[in-house]
């Protein structure tokens, strides 16, 4: 824990601003796993449900989908249940595609500031080091050419303790937003599929 202080209160403020943005990357990380675990989950109860679709029996289709929680889930229930309703047409395919577009912005939530971070910390990063270069020649002009190389090294590796800083940050980041946003790119397949489905189902019953 020491050595941890002693590397942030070296580092400056690049590395105090580097350590509150990886906390946040942290949070955000854990908030859209959490999240996003079971976005793509239902699909057995799905088949199930179109199954009894197909056999002319919407209350057990819909039964079959009370307990889904994915986005695919939520919006073909909404689908059976407005089928059932006597609702159909461009009316019902307008709500449907406004009710996937809104699962989909849900689930790309935050997804954003995650990607932010994951550019800016490197920059950060090449900025705290270009300073701290710039500080330790300043001390090299100051001490007329009688500098101690031992001083001399110890700057340039605290200048280039803030690019890495700025990498670790960065690489957590930029890795779980790329997964975050294929598990999404997924999920609204699966949303436009199983609609997609039922509405060809319902049509040639």
């Amino acid at each position: 824990m020491a050595a941890i202080f002693e590397m942030l209160t070296t580092g400056g403020p690049v590395i105090m601003l580097l350590a509150v943005m990886s906390v946040c990357s942290l949070s955000l990380i854990g908030v859209k796993l959490a999240q996003l675990w079971r976005v793509r989950s239902g699909e057995d109860s799905r088949g199930q449900a179109l199954e009894f679709w197909q056999k002319g029996d919407p209350e057990k289709a819909m039964s079959a989908m009370s307990d889904g929680r994915s986005p695919a889930d939520r919006v073909m229930r909404y689908a059976m249940q407005a089928l059932s309703e006597g609702l159909s047409g461009p009316r019902l395919e307008g709500e449907l595609m406004r009710r996937g577009n809104a699962e989909v912005m849900q689930m790309n939530s935050l997804i954003r500031l995650l990607e932010l971070i994951a550019m800016v910390s490197p920059l950060l990063g090449l900025l705290g080091t270009v300073l701290g270069m710039i500080q330790s020649f300043q001390e090299l002009e100051l001490a007329a050419g009688a500098a101690n190389a031992s001083v001399l090294a110890g700057g340039i590796w605290q200048a280039l303790l803030t690019t890495a800083a700025g990498l670790l940050v960065a690489i957590p980041a930029a890795i779980s937003a790329g997964l975050f946003a294929a598990r999404i790119d997924g999920a609204a397949q699966l949303i436009e599929s199983a609609v997609g489905r039922l509405l060809l189902i319902h049509e040639t019953r």
